[in-house]
């Protein structure tokens, strides 16, 4: 049975906030390596970049251009994997669309009578850079949760970077490439893929953002080169906080606590419960479902290193708990799950009820599985079409408006002794 703590507790909570504390990042010797590499590749762009990918992936070509993936061999790969693995990806694709769809943004302007024109212009970015990761594992749904918010904004280019450790890429995440309309698919990985699109390398163009996880030499790589380009989050272990109540199946708990450990010894998995039952049996469940779990050495390690049951007085102390938290994925396994969201400021994302455990989520039912890790879900937002574009401020003023508001301008801009601010409307009154 995996040594998962269970911890009885009570408002304000003080013995989980070391626990519910994000681990730091801050690895001073990555951040020098990733370091070389970022400036290693700005510096020397395709030479760097066939050097490390050389070196770390295996992957020998003669010249950058070898790294790209045809758009023929994208179709190839989508008609080779089993026909109802496409449909499953063209299916999820299509929720995915639907629900970002709703996200469009259109921006506003306002005519004034006296011909003035206020407004907001919502214009797509025209390039931006998607990393999936490869190797021992494919994430197909990583491909087209990234890429199709992308896509619905409009965005004119999107280039995906995927390790292919000997040269092979899955043809499931190419499959998922050719479905989700990415127009450039590249043979990279690692903090040389990333620099590689932020600064450009002569062979690849750079791009305006980078968006898509990784491992912590990704993470490192994003966080160096934010600012160059824009990204979207530097990602920390998968989580899950799951709030039980004594209407819930501690089997269908257990089962979903598993569903995150299995993905990293490092990942969090909370039950907060106030069932003293569930509390009790869901051990027991977890064993029991572990032993038939190919990945059940990391899912036990990481129940036993990062997991807990946290048993509350009641609802509003869980929502609280969930608060202080701030998980990426929040299930409400209670008898009023609605109900139970209402109180609930801080998440990623909310399934709610027994019959909407996280993977449909992750796979399929629309929203964006691209959630905020480590605790920031307390003041950030899942991806979405509002991440690849921007905003632009319009302002068009008639003769009259500008005599109108001249004297505030002048009186303000004097009062902060910015005195050309002051002129520059000043000498438009006077002529």
């Amino acid at each position: 049975m995996p040594a998962i703590r269970t911890l009885h507790v009570t408002p304000p909570f003080r013995e989980l906030r070391d626990l519910a504390a994000a681990a730091s990042t801050d690895d001073p010797a990555l951040r020098e390596s990733v370091a070389g590499i970022v400036r290693d590749v700005a510096t020397r762009g395709d030479d760097a970049l066939l050097e490390y990918t050389a070196r770390f992936d295996r992957l020998e070509v003669p010249d950058a251009s070898a790294l790209r993936v045809g758009t023929d061999e994208l179709a190839a790969a989508a008609d080779a994997i089993v026909p109802e693995l496409l449909a499953s990806l063209r299916a999820a694709a299509a929720s995915i669309r639907e629900f970002h769809e709703k996200q469009r943004e259109h921006g506003f302007l306002e005519l004034h009578p006296d011909g003035s024109v206020l407004g907001q212009r919502v214009a797509p970015l025209r390039r931006v850079g998607i990393y999936v990761p490869g190797g021992r594992a494919s994430y197909p749904s990583s491909v087209l949760m990234n890429a199709i918010p992308a896509s619905v904004a409009g965005v004119d280019e999107i280039a995906m970077v995927s390790p292919a450790p000997g040269g092979e890429m899955l043809p499931v995440v190419l499959a998922a490439a050719h479905v989700a309309g990415i127009t450039e698919v590249l043979r990279i990985g690692g903090a040389q893929a990333v620099a590689a699109l932020a600064y450009g390398t002569g062979t690849i163009g750079r791009v305006d953002k980078i968006v898509g996880p990784g491992n912590k030499w990704v993470a490192e790589a994003k966080r160096q080169v934010f600012g160059q380009v824009d990204i979207d989050m530097v990602a920390g272990p998968s989580e899950i906080l799951v709030i039980a109540d004594d209407t819930a199946d501690p089997v269908h708990v257990a089962a979903d606590l598993i569903g995150q450990a299995e993905h990293d010894p490092d990942a969090i998995a909370w039950l907060v419960t106030t069932s003293a039952a569930v509390a009790e049996r869901v051990p027991a469940e977890l064993d029991r479902l572990l032993e038939r779990n190919p990945r059940r050495e990391v899912a036990r390690e990481a129940l036993e290193t990062n997991g807990a049951i946290i048993v509350v007085p009641d609802l509003a102390a869980a929502a609280a708990v969930a608060d202080l938290r701030a998980p990426e994925h929040l299930e409400l396994l209670v008898a009023e799950p609605m109900a139970l969201a209402g109180r609930i400021r801080n998440a990623g994302a909310i399934f709610l009820g027994a019959w909407s455990p996280e993977p449909m989520g992750d796979y399929f039912a629309g929203p964006n599985h691209v959630l905020p890790t480590g605790g920031t879900a307390r003041f950030a937002s899942p991806l979405g079409v509002y991440d690849f574009v921007k905003r632009t401020s319009l302002i068009g003023y008639s003769r009259e408006r500008l005599h109108a508001h001249a004297a505030h301008v002048v009186r303000l801009a004097e009062s902060e002794g910015l005195h050309g601010h002051a002129e520059a409307v000043r000498v438009r009154m006077n002529r």
